[in-house]
């Protein structure tokens, strides 16, 4: 029986992985280089440690990763200021069901706190959540598991009591690495042939991911 479960943020709860693409694709245009929507896709939930040389193995080993970073984060961020954020479907209708039913929630997410902490509270979702492991308080982000184990652990759970939903292949790939049912929710690519594997199920929108948990309390 599944007694927590476990949010990744972008994508997931709140419709940004389509700013990540414009503005990634955007800032690097600013410092004279080519980013593909192919290269933002690879990167997405994915820990800084990891996309730096990922970015420079797509753009050259002379691309300022940090710098386009940085410029992107403006240009999100002045956007963001001026138009808001966008829920996800089925966001709190889902988490309202689970706080309902007593389990409990945290949030796994490659963003760092201080912006999770920020977009939360905008949506008003940050008071559900009993843990959050964000990314500058792990070492090893996605796509290993530590981000997961320790979201678990936070929760006072082991991770086969947890389901974590995710958007992308790197927060599937940590999910399951950590022993978690590791449920999609597609936000700008299907799952592929590699992913599927890893996969306890697949929904559309999150409101439908109730049925994984009504199906497990009947077990």
């Amino acid at each position: 029986m599944l007694k927590g479960a476990i949010f990744d943020m972008d994508g997931l709860m709140i419709d940004t992985e389509k700013l990540y693409l414009k503005f990634w694709i955007l800032a690097a245009k600013d410092y004279g280089y080519d980013m593909k929507p192919e290269h933002v896709y690879a990167i997405r939930s994915m820990a800084r440690k990891f996309s730096i040389p990922k970015i420079k193995s797509f753009l050259g080993e002379d691309c300022p990763t940090e710098e386009i970073r940085a410029h992107r984060t403006v240009l999100m961020n002045e956007y963001i200021k001026e138009n808001g954020l966008e829920v996800k479907k089925g966001l709190f209708t889902l988490l309202d069901y689970l706080r309902d039913h007593g389990i409990k929630m945290a949030v796994a997410t490659a963003t760092p706190s201080n912006r999770t902490n920020e977009y939360l509270r905008t949506i008003g979702a940050y008071d559900y959540f009993s843990a959050m492991v964000c990314g500058d308080m792990i070492t090893n982000g996605k796509p290993a598991p530590d981000i997961y184990l320790t979201a678990a652990e936070e929760l006072g759970l082991p991770p086969q009591e947890c389901a974590a939903f995710e958007d992308s292949p790197n927060g599937i790939t940590a999910a399951h690495a950590a022993g978690c049912h590791a449920i999609m929710i597609p936000d700008m690519t299907q799952p592929d042939d590699e992913i599927k594997p890893l996969l306890s199920a697949v929904y559309d929108s999150l409101d439908e991911a109730i049925e994984y948990f009504e199906r497990s309390m009947k077990e």
